[in-house]
């Protein structure tokens, strides 16, 4: 008899982030921003596998050597010969992170319909994907039909995080429409201040927030960097949390670390899967604002240190008993 643990299964892509060194050299870091979520939800405790097309040569194997060793399953990962998107890091004074990819026929954008399970597994409790991967075609399309497939099923909770990188987007007015459409999609929506102002630059965050909650998600939250963040239920319920004063090294990974606490903490508070969404869209102020408390933690958490760095459950734990 086969015992079904619950999973969350992260899709998107896997990269390589080159990092400038101030001596000008620049190291080779794991990243790829479901990858860094599917890394923060492992480290927090989560069982987690990551949907994603895994390139050769040197950087494909300190991809596959940083998730296996973070307990990220690849079951589902394809082996491609295609190369591995990089993508060159750099940092302000504030240390907030500039990119520049080097993108065109890597591993990322190849998705074939073939690649991915025609169902997930019964165990899945969540679909999380977003970013580059559900914007960049010729594989956007079968990854968007995957997500289209899963809400229809109504089994898993689809999480989605826009993550919006404009230098590789399709025209303004043809991302907008198709954000339009996977908002609505979707159960959850983590979505930062920035890529709201790009999306639709002429309504406030908590405006589009509050709207995009009447189309579809049970719950969307916007995080607002340092100014915290708003979590709106379709239920009604609207919080706002500040962010955890830290000592900033860097921002890289931030918001993938808020992605990964807040899909954990739903995760801990059975608030993901089918049978779970009504739940979601009716929670209380008090245990939605505990939620997102958290998820702020953990990307603060990761703020101290240099990179996409997540804490471990241990780490959170300890940090949250120390105050």
């Amino acid at each position: 008899m086969r015992v079904f643990t619950a999973q969350i299964i992260v899709s998107g892509e896997a990269l390589v982030d080159l990092v400038a060194d101030p001596d000008g050299r620049y190291r080779a870091v794991p990243g790829g921003s479901p990858a860094n979520v599917a890394v923060g939800l492992a480290r927090l405790g989560a069982p987690t596998q990551l949907l994603a097309r895994l390139g050769t040569g040197a950087f494909g194997q300190v991809v596959r050597d940083h998730l296996v060793a973070n307990g990220v399953g690849l079951d589902h990962a394809v082996d491609t010969a295609d190369l591995t998107t990089l993508a060159v890091v750099s940092l302000d004074g504030e240390g907030r992170a500039a990119y520049d990819f080097y993108a065109e026929g890597t591993a990322d954008w190849g998705w074939r319909p073939d690649e991915l399970p025609a169902s997930l597994p019964a165990e899945t409790l969540a679909l999380v994907t977003g970013s580059i991967a559900v914007a960049r075609e010729p594989g956007a399309a079968a990854l968007v039909e995957l997500i289209r497939r899963e809400r229809s099923r109504g089994a898993v909770s689809v999480v989605l995080d826009p993550n919006l990188r404009p230098s590789l987007l399709a025209p303004h007015d043809v991302v907008r429409r198709q954000w339009n459409e996977l908002v609505a999609l979707a159960d959850v929506v983590k979505v930062s201040d920035e890529d709201l102002a790009w999306l639709a630059p002429e309504l406030p965050v908590a405006s589009l927030a509050a709207d995009w909650a009447r189309r579809g998600p049970a719950l969307v939250v916007v995080t607002r960097g340092a100014a915290g963040a708003i979590g709106v239920t379709s239920g009604g319920t609207t919080v706002d949390v500040p962010t955890p004063e830290v000592e900033v090294a860097d921002t890289v990974g931030a918001g993938d670390a808020f992605t990964a606490g807040l899909v954990d903490s739903l995760r801990l508070d059975g608030l993901l899967g089918g049978a779970a969404r009504d739940r979601l869209a009716t929670l209380a102020d008090a245990p939605l604002r505990a939620i997102l408390d958290r998820a702020a933690l953990v990307a603060a958490m990761t703020c101290e240190r240099p990179g996409a760095d997540p804490p471990t459950a241990s780490a959170l734990t300890a940090r949250v008993s120390s105050k």
